[in-house]
């Protein structure tokens, strides 16, 4: 299994690696594990839906 670590997964998505450790510890990235004091992502997960936005929250809503 491929893992890559929240620096990489915040280039691929185009967010901070704060805001990649937050989505992470708030359980929103399927598969994200903690080693010790790092977070690692299995690659090829998605950027998780931001339920900030308008279109995020039709889509969620959706979902229901």
């Amino acid at each position: 299994m491929d893992l890559m670590t929240v620096k990489e997964a915040s280039g691929l998505w185009g967010i901070t690696t704060r805001r990649v450790q937050v989505l992470c510890d708030k359980g929103k990235v399927d598969g994200a594990t903690r080693l010790g004091n790092i977070w690692v992502i299995p690659k090829g997960t998605p950027k998780p839906i931001d339920g900030r936005t308008k279109k995020a929250k039709a889509i969620l809503n959706d979902r229901k």
